[in-house]
């Protein structure tokens, strides 16, 4: 405070010696983004509409390059070469009496033999993957809060995936296909954090609920379109050549008419750069700012003072807004205050349950045996109504009671279909109804939690606050497809443990509807006073 005071008498010296001219005016004032949104730029208007759909299509590159082991690690058909009958299971006869129908380079199992006592590196290249995608979402979630930024993180992680899935579809062994599955998942484990958050920072607080739902209808898009693509290109090096060079597109034609977050400028104390976004806003969205408002953070200080002092001095705050220290925090801020803290606790632990409910019953799809791609494309779209249907509820009933009810649904459903047993086809179509409704439910909740993460936290820390509960999402996915090998009834049980445990949860996190987003910590706990969550 008494550098800032300091520096500010310093300016004012420099206004009197440099003439009248130049005086400042008779009053500023600071107001925070989301009231300069609602008031004078516009909550959601052409600006913000063309800005989030530019941000977005990243989430279908992320869906590119997480799927795309769906395809590229699938066991393709087989037949036997001699006339007479042919086995079920080709591990129980020699590997010259049978060949695979689309050959050796149609899939990673078809070329390295991952069959019989093999079929474990299956799922490991995959947890390697999903691993780099919990290191990534850390690493970057860190970077794109402080010096990098969001734009800078997501140019970054673009390139990275672009770079190592070409080198991925190069590897000469399996080893180094799963050292490159690691390295894309490290890339592909900031995408979706730091385009989330890109998106919908300049999005005001009545429409930020419905932006942030309609994020995953871009990832859900981008697996139907994986589907079509992995059809036309069936074999494993060629599909990941041409599922990876959309990222670099992306970085070269999309990218440069994305803007940086006003949120991140002001956090790191460039007022300047975020009132040029703010006034580029309000012009495209045919509205204007009036002059003598500037924008504040949540823990400075907005009261007028009358005195000609006091004026000047707030004058000369906003002059030297981009010479002061710019506010940083980490996941260690989160940690200090117990409001956050607790918070943290329960999105990382909510994060990681709704996890293996979503990836266990969403590998299910595999075992059912039909056409892979017209499946995949299914489930995709499948996905949509849970989206839209949470969009529509998502400000009508307030974030803490949609969460709880989707998560109990899917633990409530997956529990009545651990207790359906029997082999008979009305018994698995019941079952397999219980999984739809199951992930139905978790698909809704998931696509929730990214928007709540957001509002829970404030802007210096919120992309770090996601990237933790990223990782905690990632270990869940790690762990579902050793959930779903255990067997058919077994894993039933424990999704709905998860979702019924996961609501409980839910239930203690407090409401964010038309809560506003604050900028730092100390906001956050001034503007929320008592409560203790």
């Amino acid at each position: 405070m008494a550098d800032g005071e300091m520096n500010s008498g310093s300016d004012l010296r420099e206004g009197l010696l440099s003439g009248s001219a130049h005086s400042p005016p008779a009053q500023v004032k600071r107001i925070g983004i989301d009231d300069m949104l609602r008031l004078h730029a516009g909550e959601l208007g052409r600006w913000q509409l063309r800005h989030f759909v530019l941000t977005c299509a990243a989430w279908a590159l992320e869906a590119f390059h997480t799927m795309v082991m769906i395809f590229a690690d699938r066991e393709p058909a087989w037949q036997c070469k001699f006339a007479g009958g042919c086995p079920p299971d080709n591990c129980g006869i020699p590997a010259a009496s049978w060949e695979w129908v689309e050959g050796s380079g149609a899939s990673t199992v078809s070329e390295w033999g991952l069959i019989c006592g093999q079929r474990y590196k299956v799922g490991l290249s995959q947890s390697a993957f999903f691993a780099g995608c919990m290191v990534g979402a850390g690493v970057f979630g860190h970077l794109s809060d402080s010096f990098l930024g969001r734009k800078g993180s997501l140019t970054i992680v673009c390139i990275l995936n672009a770079i190592s899935g070409v080198v991925t579809s190069l590897s000469p062994t399996y080893w180094f296909y799963t050292g490159f599955r690691f390295l894309n998942g490290f890339g592909t484990g900031g995408v979706g954090l730091c385009a989330f958050v890109l998106a919908t920072e300049p999005i005001g607080p009545s429409k930020r609920g419905v932006a942030g739902m309609s994020t995953f209808y871009f990832f859900s898009g981008g697996i139907a379109i994986l589907a079509g693509v992995a059809y036309l290109f069936p074999t494993w090096r060629t599909l990941y050549i041409v599922s990876s060079l959309p990222s670099l597109v992306f970085v070269l034609l999309i990218i440069p008419f994305i803007s940086e977050s006003p949120r991140w400028y002001l956090i790191r104390r460039q007022t300047a750069k975020a009132m040029d976004i703010m006034r580029t806003i309000a012009r495209c969205n045919g509205r204007e700012i009036p002059p003598g408002i500037t924008l504040k953070l949540d823990d400075e200080d907005d009261e007028e003072n009358s005195k000609e002092c006091s004026q000047l001095k707030q004058y000369a705050d906003a002059k030297i807004s981009d010479l002061q220290v710019a506010e940083s925090g980490s996941i260690i801020d989160v940690l200090r205050s117990r409001r956050t803290r607790l918070r943290l606790i329960l999105m990382v632990c909510i994060n990681f349950l709704c996890a293996i409910v979503y990836y266990g019953l969403t590998l299910n799809v595999v075992n059912l045996k039909t056409n892979l791609y017209l499946n995949v494309t299914l489930n995709s779209v499948a996905e949509m109504p849970a989206f839209v249907i949470t969009a529509v509820l998502l400000d009508r009933l307030g974030r803490k009671p949609l969460g709880v009810g989707t998560m109990m649904l899917s633990g409530v459903s997956c529990s009545i279909g651990f207790f359906i047993s029997g082999t008979g086809v009305l018994m698995k179509t019941i079952r397999m109804i219980c999984g739809v409704i199951g992930i139905f439910g978790m698909a809704a909740m998931y696509n929730l939690l990214f928007i709540y993460t957001t509002e829970l936290f404030p802007t210096v820390v919120r992309n770090a606050a996601l990237g933790c509960v990223t990782q905690a999402t990632q270990l869940g996915a790690i762990l579902a497809p050793l959930v779903v090998v255990a067997g058919q009834s077994l894993p039933f049980a424990v999704f709905g443990g998860c979702g019924i445990v996961g609501a409980l949860l839910t239930y203690y996190l407090p409401e964010t509807m038309n809560k506003p987003l604050y900028d730092t910590m100390t906001g956050l706990e001034d503007g929320e006073g008592k409560f203790v969550i």
